[in-house]
């Protein structure tokens, strides 16, 4: 890791160096010279300078991290930010999701060794747990950076100016003590105050006018994505990082301009970076020295699974165009491809290949991601594709080769409570805090120090209010922050899946942290659906050999033309799903056969499964002409 951050910080040395040879960059006064980052050794201290402004080093030892790529938007974004410090104001960059606002920030305080903690803000946020942290970070001389700041109610966000407005006041006049919020308090001239936003999606407010004179705005737009790319990629060890990059960036943009809109696609900043970190957790852990294939695999394994079925090909094209030398790679899950088929064994289900492929896409994306979302309408296989792959992860935990963790998901739908019960809130009453479901259950997984793998699922529909509250833990902070201002960092064992039917009201600053494996109905057929119901039948049901065959004979034989006759020539008051109608039909035919079950009291005979097989195809039509019909106009 520090080899790959001083690749990256020499590499953009080199680029500046060749910059000013090609400029004739001849003057330490020239603007190409002095933009630049630069750090100097007077008396006793070191001093980073940057135009106009000298700051002081702050040597906070901040741990073995990564450094961010400096691209033409990153040196815009250190000068402004740097000015900011100057002029004794905040810094604010504004833009899209996915543009690099957090990271430049959090990468300009590693540059000057500055403690930067990062908060995601919400809309139940109070003024006095702000006033709490400005007091923390002027007596520390720390940094915090406000994570979607234009979340937090107008109201609130007046009041803020003003603390901020005292405090950087009292910063440019260089008073050492300052009274604020009924205490004085010791204020050191390093602390400073970041916020992000992302204007115009839901649940934003403008800021006040009072609040915008204490920022200094700059805007993020789209970076160089080659740039970042080529630079990540020779700091993984690619030695064609050139090409690769271009490649990688061309898929991407084909695939944005020719596949269809999805509300779940998106082929940003991170999308980008998730398939770099594939990309170099390949070369590090495979022995293939062909740099396509690998970065082939890479495009495969974070793009394939969101895709939806007709998309596919489109894209299988785009990667036949920019790799057409190169074979599509072939995997090789042998333990873990034989742990999934005794697991769906061990559920009763049916190993269809669509369904396999699923799962497998589902564990390639838990490699890259630690949140990722399943999408699709019910009835696609979601559930069953999670309960399934934990099992067989769990069931491989003694392999010898240590890549397989005993796995454990923690279930809860957000939409059944409010608010306030999921993340926790103060009581008004009593004014002490009341924990929140997902608080807890992140809390423990966190603080879970064996081996075990932990999932924590939200199964309910997403909208744009509780999920914004998760942007500081999707993303690589990994953080939840809570109302009272404490933080719980995840730990590298959690995961964060979201079970979802689509994602039409969330925002792309959402999808772009997430990855997604789509998984839709169509895909998994009607077959798997009444097989893996004729497993589950009585065992009374195996005295005479014909019965299941004679029962899956009419299923083959009446379904598809049912199916096909209604979708034609009915109307449905309520619209119904094609797997939910076999569904229906199963659970009717169930009522019937409860009475073959053994009990305490009576046990069945092969006499009346004989009588049964006299009548059952009658019985059969019975319950289709209901399950079907009862949704019609019939």
């Amino acid at each position: 890791m520090t080899l790959g951050a001083l690749i990256v910080i020499d590499v953009h040395a080199q680029e500046v160096v060749q910059r000013l040879v090609n400029d004739r960059i001849d003057s330490v006064y020239a603007f190409e010279w002095i933009q630049q980052l630069r750090y100097y050794w007077e008396g006793e201290q070191c001093r980073v300078k940057c135009i106009q402004t000298d700051f002081p080093y702050g040597y906070e030892y901040l741990g073995n991290t990564l450094r961010l790529v400096i691209t033409p938007l990153t040196d815009k974004c250190y000068m402004t930010l740097m000015g900011a410090l100057q002029l004794n104001i905040g810094g604010a960059p504004a833009g899209p999701a996915g543009t690099g606002k957090t990271e430049s920030t959090k990468d300009l305080a590693k540059a000057l060794a500055k403690h930067c903690v990062v908060f995601n803000c919400s809309d139940t946020m109070e003024h006095t747990l702000v006033a709490r942290f400005f007091k923390g970070l002027a007596a520390s001389g720390a940094w915090c950076c406000f994570d979607e700041f234009n979340r937090i109610n107008v109201e609130v966000l007046s009041v803020i100016a003003m603390q901020l407005q005292i405090l950087f006041g009292a910063k440019d006049n260089n008073l050492e003590y300052v009274e604020f919020e009924g205490s004085t308090i010791l204020l050191k001239p390093t602390f400073c105050v970041f916020i992000t936003m992302n204007p115009g999606y839901a649940g934003r407010t403008e800021l006040p006018d009072n609040l915008k004179a204490v920022f200094r705005p700059v805007a993020m737009m789209v970076p160089d994505y080659a740039l970042i790319g080529k630079i990540l990629l020779y700091s993984f060890g690619y030695l064609n990082a050139e090409i690769l990059s271009g490649k990688m960036v061309t898929t991407f943009r084909l695939a944005s301009e020719q596949l269809s809109s999805q509300c779940h696609y998106d082929y940003g900043m991170r999308a980008v970076r998730s398939t770099i970190n594939a990309a170099g957790r390949l070369i590090a852990e495979t022995a293939e020295t062909n740099e396509d294939k690998l970065l082939l695999r890479a495009l495969l394994d974070v793009n394939v699974p969101k895709f939806l079925n007709h998309d596919l090909p489109l894209f299988e094209n785009i990667i036949k165009d920019l790799f057409p030398t190169v074979g599509k790679p072939e995997i090789d899950y042998a333990d873990l491809d034989v742990a999934l088929h005794k697991s769906i064994d061990h559920y009763k289900l049916v190993a269809g290949d669509n369904f396999m492929m699923k799962i497998i896409q589902l564990y390639d994306t838990c490699q890259v991601r630690h949140g990722l979302m399943l999408v699709g309408p019910a009835g696609g296989g979601k559930t069953m594709n999670y309960n399934v792959l934990a099992h067989a992860i769990s069931s491989l935990q003694d392999d010898p080769s240590g890549d397989y963790n005993p796995t454990q998901f923690h279930c809860l739908n957000p939409k059944s409570i409010t608010y306030s019960q999921l993340y926790g809130d103060i009581d008004p009453g009593t004014g002490e805090w009341d924990n929140g479901i997902a608080q807890l259950i992140v809390e423990n997984c966190a603080l879970d120090e064996s081996r075990v793998r932990h999932w924590v699922i939200f199964d309910g529909p997403v909208d744009a209010l509780w999920i914004e509250s998760m942007n500081t833990v999707l993303d690589d902070n990994k953080k939840l922050c809570l109302t009272n201002g404490s933080m719980i960092q995840l730990s590298s064992r959690m995961t964060m899946m979201f079970e979802v039917e689509d994602l039409e009201v969330a925002s792309p600053a959402t999808v772009s942290r997430c990855g997604m494996v789509y998984m839709e109905p169509n895909g998994l057929g009607l077959k798997p659906l009444y097989r893996s119901w004729m497993m589950k039948l009585p065992p009374s049901f195996d005295f005479r050999k014909g019965t299941k065959p004679m029962l899956e004979q009419f299923f083959d034989k009446y379904i598809d033309p049912t199916v096909e006759f209604l979708r034609g020539n009915c109307k449905e008051p309520v619209p119904t799903a094609d797997n939910n109608l076999i569904n229906s039909l199963c659970k009717i035919l169930d009522c019937f056969f409860v009475g073959f079950w053994d009990t305490e009291v009576t046990q069945c005979t092969a006499e009346e499964i004989e009588q049964l097989e006299e009548y059952i195809e009658e019985l059969f039509l019975y319950s289709l002409v209901w399950s079907f019909g009862a949704t019609t106009d019939l």
